[in-house]
């Protein structure tokens, strides 16, 4: 039969890994959305935070770890309180309204494989789209092709978006600081007050291991 055929050629074996990727890309979502982000317990004591990495001595000693006003827990260095998530999150990073959970230190590692699967469904999804244009000025072209140069734009819309937001968490990874650190610097205590401008920095290897591993 064709499929055989196919089967023999080796042409079955992308759309295979296709759909195993747009799987991958799948369970990955929901096992970041519905893990714990890092969320601080109140029975935790402050001398068993494992988000704040090694100490810097940069960082001036009379600031002291505070208590959220809202779950009255101490909060550890670099955690904050999420209004949507109704926890303090250690290492916060940002709260996703598409993942509708906060990325913290427990799933941000994975958030970031999430976006690179996501990315290479994208582009593999949007080659495929463009490989099936093929461009004529007339309207019968236009109503024949319409459905496949939307789902094109989409793609490539996502894409953009998904390469941005990777680029930038790898960005601010290699800098061991996160988006809100990063765009709240002068409302932070702990970074206002140091001598440096990023005190975990501990230089782009460092930083990566110290992330993924």
């Amino acid at each position: 039969s064709d499929l055989q055929k196919q089967e023999e050629r080796g042409e079955l074996l992308q759309p295979l890994i296709f759909v195993l990727l747009v799987l991958c890309s799948v369970l990955l979502y929901f096992k970041v959305s519905l893990m714990d982000p890092g969320f601080v317990k109140p029975e935790e004591e402050e001398g068993e935070d494992k988000g704040q990495g090694v100490v810097i001595p940069q960082i001036p000693g009379d600031i002291k770890l505070r208590r959220c006003g809202y779950c009255l827990v101490k909060q550890p260095m670099r955690a904050k309180h999420c209004q949507l998530c109704q926890h303090c999150v250690r290492r916060y990073d940002h709260h996703c309204p598409w993942l509708e959970n906060c990325v913290g230190e427990r799933n941000h590692p994975l958030f970031i494989v999430y976006l690179s699967v996501q990315l290479v469904v994208l582009l593999w999804g949007g080659h495929v789209a463009w490989s099936g244009l093929y461009f004529e000025q007339s309207r019968e072209w236009l109503q024949h092709n319409i459905l496949l140069l939307v789902s094109f734009l989409l793609i490539l819309i996502f894409t953009i978006v998904v390469l941005l937001l990777l680029a930038s968490h790898l960005y601010l990874i290699s800098c061991n600081t996160t988006t809100w650190e990063f765009m709240s610097h002068h409302r932070i205590s702990y970074l206002r007050h140091s001598e440096l401008e990023n005190p975990f920095d501990q230089g782009i290897i460092l930083n990566l291991w110290r992330f993924f591993c």
